[in-house]
């Protein structure tokens, strides 16, 4: 069997597929650079002298790791001098970061989690960057904050690499999903698996039932009808599965199906969610859609907001078709039944 690189792939969606303009392959490909950067730290662990806190907070109040910080200065270096972006966001910054006046200014916003899942650094659990890609919107004028906040729906790129047993770079460029593995030997990505597909229907569910005293009623009924297995409504036996690395929760879920919940709490009424939709729910709204799965907030699609502002947070229903509408149909039901 031939091995097909990344470079490879990309060539033939932009020659072959008219899918992707020669700049938009070109930042993909140093965004992929960037993660095997990413990957060599994390491999090294404590011989690099990289785990533990950095004893600072990000933008959202979180504590940084060391990873993170570094994880983030690599994205930026690697990417601000090619030509191909115009500005970028990151999860770790309180603004965006103009591309500087001394580098060609391209026609793309890129937006990352420099390190997702970074609870597990210290652990040894997979961990991951996950990255969206946005044109920017026509005109001469410098890029505002503005520019960002767009619907998921006109990603033109998005993906993930997951840093476990072996480092795998997922991507769409909005012609379905496709999964490469690292060949260290080699140093490059090689494609391992094109056309995924997220069966309709599973067994199993992601979601912390720690939280469980502070979910909304709709998630409540779901996770207990789970439980009841064969006996109950659903007529199956569930497993749980709780990795607390969207990345890696979603990469099972895209390799053999499932269903991930990070639902809104009472804990913190007055937020929609946890995670961040710029940075986390769109690329994985995108990709789990492209691979034929569903992707809410609950009650609608999360590529159909319209984001407010850079740190957004949402709540995420994502996986198998069947399962995530019957979550999203709980919802609406409930808000249905509400009086107004």
């Amino acid at each position: 069997m031939k091995r097909i690189s990344l470079t490879q792939y990309l060539v033939e969606q932009q020659r072959d597929r008219g899918q992707i303009p020669p700049p938009l392959r070109l930042l993909i490909e140093t965004v992929a650079r960037a993660c095997k950067h990413i990957a060599i730290s994390v491999n090294k662990g404590a011989l690099g002298e990289v785990l533990g806190s950095a004893d600072t907070e990000n933008v959202q109040g979180e504590v940084q790791k060391k990873l993170d910080i570094i994880a983030n200065e690599v994205l930026i270096e690697a990417n601000e001098w090619g030509g191909h972006l115009a500005a970028m966001a990151s999860e770790e910054m309180d603004g965006i970061y103009l591309v500087p006046n001394r580098y060609p200014q391209g026609e793309y916003l890129l937006l990352f989690d420099p390190l997702d899942g970074s609870s597990n650094i210290d652990v040894n659990v997979s961990i991951g960057t996950i990255f969206s890609v946005l044109k920017k919107p026509d005109g001469d004028r410098g890029v505002e904050e503005g520019d960002f906040l767009q619907p998921g729906t006109q990603q033109v790129a998005a993906g993930y690499c997951i840093y476990g047993p072996q480092t795998t770079l997922v991507l769409t460029v909005g012609d379905g999903v496709a999964m490469f593995t690292l060949d260290r030997e080699q140093g490059s990505f090689v494609l391992t698996e094109e056309n995924i597909r997220i069966p309709e229907d599973t067994k199993e569910f992601a979601i912390n039932m720690s939280n469980m005293r502070h979910w909304d009623e709709p998630v409540k009924r779901y996770i207990d009808e789970c439980l009841q297995g064969k006996e109950g409504p659903r007529g199956k036996d569930f497993n749980m599965r709780w990795i607390a690395s969207m990345v890696a929760d979603v990469h099972r879920i895209l390799t053999r199906g499932g269903i991930f919940m990070y639902p809104w709490d009472k804990r913190e009424p007055d937020k929609p969610g946890k995670l961040r939709l710029m940075y986390e729910a769109n690329p994985m709204a995108f990709l789990v859609e492209q691979a034929g799965g569903l992707a809410t907030n609950g009650r609608q699609r999360i590529l159909d907001l319209n984001p407010t502002k850079l740190h957004e947070r949402v709540s995420v229903v994502l996986g198998s078709k069947n399962e995530v509408q019957r979550v999203t149909d709980l919802h609406l039901a409930e808000t249905n039944a509400t009086p107004s």
